[in-house]
């Protein structure tokens, strides 16, 4: 009541609650590419301790042994791929085991281990993935590395040459730079936190034209977090997430030689590459990225997507998986 005696209604506002179920939107994904899609699939995530006492996070796909590892891009997590896995097990082929890890710092992953002195963000990311790739995917066939996931494909290479016997990098050279990648920068680098689901859709539709808006939602509830006032957060860790972490806190570009000669060792190996390359204005590639692959790997397989920009596997997904099928399986 207030001093006159009249009782006084409190109004409380009930903050709507979005329900989410990663395993549940698999079959969104199939219609909206037309995939035929029967039962759901084998689904399960596991974790796989590093160094640290730390934990990283996987999606493992179907039963038998996994015959491809997918590495995402930075601010991405390991559902990016569903929609490629889902297609690759279409259409007779079977139901592919394949493995999808949520690189440091993203998704269910623990971030990255404290800078070691002598040591890369992206040679550090190597030695966790080779642990998950040991542990969950010893036999796969090939690995698949998207953007930072690619950039970190290749330090997994130089450094565990046993575990990397195809490699497929998807719209990355180590040609890329802050230029580059400054349409991608700004979108991380964003508001930290945003009122509303719609807010957050809205925003990460000004930023991925090409992709489609139903896309769009199954990826924010796959990579955000909604708390408990009913705001929104991005489920990657800042700090682990620009797609060049080895620029963080850098006055100048540092040298990629490292993962150069990286490509040039493979290029020795002789072991098959793919190169898939998106060529809408979105892509972090130059014709100049492209030649120099080709010089240090002559018998890289290029593949150019018109209809895609930096995310393949977001733009044009079955073209992708019918590449990786024709590639490596």
């Amino acid at each position: 009541m207030d001093s006159t005696g009249v009782l006084m209604s409190t109004v409380s506002t009930m903050t709507e609650r979005v329900p989410y179920d990663e395993f549940s939107m698999f079959g969104d994904n199939a219609a909206e590419y037309a995939i035929p899609y029967d039962t759901p699939p084998v689904v399960r995530r596991e974790k796989v301790l590093v160094s640290g006492g730390r934990s990283m996070s996987a999606l493992v796909w179907g039963t038998g042994s996994p015959q491809v590892v997918f590495l995402h891009g930075g601010a991405q997590n390991a559902h990016t791929w569903d929609t490629v896995v889902l297609a690759l097990g279409a259409h007779g082929h079977g139901p592919l085991s394949a493995v999808c890890v949520d690189l440091p710092g993203h998704g269910h992953s623990d971030s990255a281990a404290p800078f070691a002195e002598g040591a890369t963000p992206l040679s550090q990311n190597a030695d966790d993935i080779a642990m998950v790739v040991r542990a969950l995917a010893p036999d796969a066939r090939c690995i698949v590395g998207m953007s930072l996931g690619g950039l970190t494909s290749l330090a997994l290479s130089h450094r565990y040459p046993d575990l990397v016997r195809r490699l497929v990098l998807v719209d990355i050279t180590p040609g890329v730079n802050q230029d580059k990648t400054k349409q991608i920068t700004d979108f991380v680098n964003g508001p930290a936190t945003f009122p509303s689901f719609d807010e957050l859709l809205a925003r990460t539709m000004q930023f991925n034209p090409t992709r489609s808006e139903s896309s769009l939602r199954r990826g924010i509830l796959h990579n955000a977090l909604q708390l408990a006032d009913g705001s929104w957060v991005w489920r990657y860790r800042r700090e682990d997430a620009p797609p060049l972490p080895e620029m963080r806190d850098a006055v100048e570009r540092p040298s990629m030689n490292p993962l150069w000669d990286a490509l040039s060792a493979w290029g020795g190996s002789g072991k098959p590459m793919m190169f898939v390359r998106g060529m809408r204005p979105q892509s972090v590639v130059t014709d100049e990225d492209e030649t120099e692959l080709l010089r240090r790997v002559p018998g890289a397989r290029v593949e150019h997507v018109a209809e895609a920009g930096h995310s393949v596997q977001g733009d044009t997904p079955l073209e992708l998986a019918a590449l990786i099928r024709d590639f490596a399986l």
